[in-house]
């Protein structure tokens, strides 16, 4: 596993305290600036520990990664990378937490920015809640985010929600297009429930006068539906990237892709807890300039880094 070792804080103590360094093997543990992965080196590999806000950590392999050629599949995900939406949905975070505060100026930190994008809602909330209001519960913080965005979502798709909410990344039409012509099978990976990316992805075809998104991707994979009383959710939180889950499904059970055939997908991703969730579903990655990857200290773990989809399509090429 190559990366750039200045971008992490190193560990004596790593995995809650399973791994030691200088003991049963282990070289070194190395933690990414946003605190999320621990990555325990040995000898003969290399194991990465997800943490959890939530109580439920998981160790995972880092395998290595290459490009084979041709490329059968594309994973792309959707905030930031396919759509410029993460202004909004750190926006839905910052409106709960000054509902949570009772205080409509409240703003969140610069510093807040990694920790309250790139993960799951209920992490981003479990965070802005043990920051700035220690008294209030994360199923409270739940229920205003919910609130808060299926009154936004209705707006914005009846016209009059907040401008510019998602606007598609420049170049995505005309790279969609090039992977169709291409025959590379083109999966839709987002942690966000359906109820967020759906709209989302809906308004971005709208504006770029592509049709149905349902009948171009060949699989979409979202985190699905929220757990609420009095009716039933399916798996969306704990799994959420960076696990490597909803990849993982988009390639295997969406796209038909076997695992001995991983090296010939690519995921791209704006996101270090993407990039890290693409890594442990054993993909490469590409990362997409604009987000967060920099910031946590893991664009070493990309195959490559782009400013745009022209130079990731000569990548895939």
């Amino acid at each position: 596993m190559n990366i750039n070792y200045k971008d992490f804080e190193r560990l004596a103590v790593g995995g809650d305290g399973y791994f030691i360094v200088g003991q049963n093997g282990v070289n070194q543990i190395l933690l990414s600036q946003d605190k999320k992965v621990e990555f325990i080196f040995f000898d003969s590999h290399t194991l990465a520990f997800v943490r959890s806000a939530l109580g439920y950590p998981a160790f995972y392999p880092v395998l290595p990664v290459k490009i084979e050629k041709p490329v059968k599949a594309v994973l792309m995900d959707l905030d930031g990378t396919s759509v410029r939406s993460e202004d909004f949905w750190i926006w839905i975070i910052e409106q709960v937490t000054a509902k949570l505060l009772n205080n409509s100026a409240f703003q969140l930190e610069e510093s807040d920015l990694p920790f309250v994008s790139g993960h799951s809602v209920s992490e981003h909330l479990e965070y802005c809640t043990k920051k700035y209001c220690p008294d209030k519960a994360l199923e409270e913080a739940r229920k205003y985010y919910m609130e808060i965005t299926r009154r936004e979502m209705k707006n914005i798709l009846e016209g009059r929600g907040k401008e510019n909410a998602f606007v598609p990344v420049e170049g995505l039409k005309d790279f969609l297009y090039a992977l169709k012509d291409r025959n590379i099978k083109i999966g839709l990976v987002t942690s966000g429930l359906y109820e967020k990316a759906w709209p989302e992805i809906v308004a971005a075809f709208r504006t770029l006068k592509m049709g149905d998104p349902a009948e171009f991707y060949d699989a979409i994979v979202s985190a699905g539906f929220p757990l609420q009383k009095g009716a039933p959710g399916t798996l969306g939180e704990l799994q959420a990237k960076p696990h490597p889950w909803l990849y993982a499904e988009t390639a295997k059970v969406g796209l038909g892709i076997d695992f001995s055939d991983r090296n010939s997908v690519v995921g791209m991703e704006d996101s270090g807890a993407g990039v890290c969730s693409v890594r442990l579903a054993g993909f490469s990655c590409l990362g997409m300039a604009g987000g967060n990857i920099k910031q946590s200290g893991l664009e070493s773990l990309c195959s490559d880094f782009c400013d745009n989809f022209d130079e990731m399509l000569e990548i895939i090429d």
